[in-house]
């Protein structure tokens, strides 16, 4: 697995997964699993685009679950190819929705997976339905935990600060964080 500054790859064909995946959880797994699935499936190199810092981390302050080692870690566990980390920075706010479609086109996507709030480009004006018009986009639905509660990231952080390790720790599907 290569890990490579966002605007520096080019590829023949490839299938794209885009998220902050704070944390890796079961919903991100799942995400992903499909992707790298997909990419095998069809022969092609699997990329995952992601961000440092998360964007809720620059912008509400909200704890990072995983550094961008970890995440590194988790990623080539689930077989990705490539990993894309953006720099996300004042620069990186200024990227326009349609700069933002033009680096995706240098990976030459047959297929671009994302979660079905996936929003990019400044302001958040990029939806999934800007990233169909040009690519083949599938949207995964949200991963729901036994008790039917959606899970994310933001939920992770909300049991950690609960101290519901345990809680947190089947959300990610492993012991990251230990109970005390």
């Amino acid at each position: 697995m290569e890990v490579i500054k966002n605007n520096s790859l080019h590829l023949k064909q490839s299938i794209v997964t885009i998220g902050a995946f704070d944390g890796i959880h079961i919903g991100h797994q799942s995400l992903i699993k499909k992707a790298v699935r997909r990419a095998r499936q069809c022969n092609i190199s699997s990329v995952v685009y992601t961000f440092d810092p998360p964007p809720r981390a620059f912008f509400q302050n909200q704890m990072v679950l995983t550094s961008v080692e970890e995440k590194v870690h988790f990623l080539k566990k689930l077989g990705i190819d490539y990993v894309i980390v953006a720099r996300f920075d004042k620069d990186y706010l200024a990227k326009s929705a349609g700069d933002f479609l033009k680096e995706l086109e240098a990976l030459s996507p047959k297929e671009i997976w994302v979660g079905p709030n996936f929003q990019f480009g400044k302001g958040k004006r990029g939806t999934t339905e800007d990233l169909a018009a040009r690519f083949n986009t599938f949207i995964h639905p949200l991963v729901k935990c036994a008790n039917g509660q959606t899970v994310s990231s933001t939920r992770i952080r909300n049991l950690l600060h609960q101290q519901k390790e345990h809680l947190a720790n089947e959300l990610l599907g492993r012991e990251l964080f230990a109970s005390v």
